[in-house]
């Protein structure tokens, strides 16, 4: 497929190898206005702003995705398969399901649990399990420890559900299930079928456990540490 496409403006060549994907466009654009140097813009179709600058002098980008897996699914697709994009680092927002999980927390996501059908389009004989990228997930790991920062690596769940009418996310607390958010799911099956790199890398905004939740302002400009570990893994794995 050619670009632009219907879905990203961006021409050959306007995206960066690495590119940070927060599910809100509006936190795509404080990062780059906040971290990033000599930014531009590439993308405003759908309002899904997209662009691209330098941080500590690597060319990285930075663009919204959406919410939930058919929207991830979508973008993400796109920058590796026909905008040549090699890592995508998702820079997401999760509800804690362990007890142990608190607000502004950090979650490298090891592996994503789904509730989604995302998966049917491979026709395996069985149930795939999405992993991040190992590099990428210990380069972050690192990051975080020299920063001197607290944070859990495990499983989280990738649901097709905002609001569900049974069930519970807290039900997948007995598998250890650290956190729930919407689309690192379809962000790792995308990477692997394309021979490509993913991690998702979580702040805890809400907890299922106890029903404190921050502000929708606070979701877009307070997760700074998410922020800066990402870039800082993101410049690391493309040197």
């Amino acid at each position: 497929m050619s670009v632009p496409t219907a879905h990203n403006a961006a021409k050959q060549g306007d995206i960066a190898k690495t590119v940070l994907m927060p599910g809100d466009p509006l936190r795509a654009k404080f990062i780059a206005e906040n971290f990033l140097e000599e930014i531009t813009c590439y993308n405003e179709v759908r309002g899904m702003l997209g662009f691209t600058g330098l941080y500590k002098g690597e060319r990285v980008s930075v663009q919204g995705h959406g919410m939930g897996i058919p929207s991830v699914g979508i973008y993400t697709y796109e920058l590796f398969n026909f905008y040549d994009v090699d890592t995508i680092i998702r820079v997401g927002s999760s509800g804690a399901i362990s007890p142990n999980v608190k607000i502004m927390d950090l979650v490298f996501a090891m592996g994503a649990c789904t509730d989604s059908s995302y998966a049917d389009q491979y026709a395996l004989p069985g149930t795939y399990a999405p992993i991040a990228s190992f590099d990428l997930l210990r380069t972050a790991v690192q990051v975080a420890e020299e920063m001197g920062k607290d944070y859990h690596v495990g499983n989280v769940l990738s649901s097709d559900f905002f609001y569900k009418d049974v069930g519970s996310a807290l039900d997948w607390d007995k598998m250890s299930v650290l956190a729930v958010e919407m689309e690192a799911a379809a962000l790792y099956m995308n990477a692997v079928k394309a021979k490509k790199n993913a991690l998702t890398i979580l702040t805890v905004s809400d907890e299922l456990h106890s029903g404190k939740e921050l502000p929708a302002h606070d979701r877009q400009v307070s997760f700074t540490t998410m922020m800066e570990i990402a870039l800082e893994t993101a410049i690391r794995c493309q040197t």
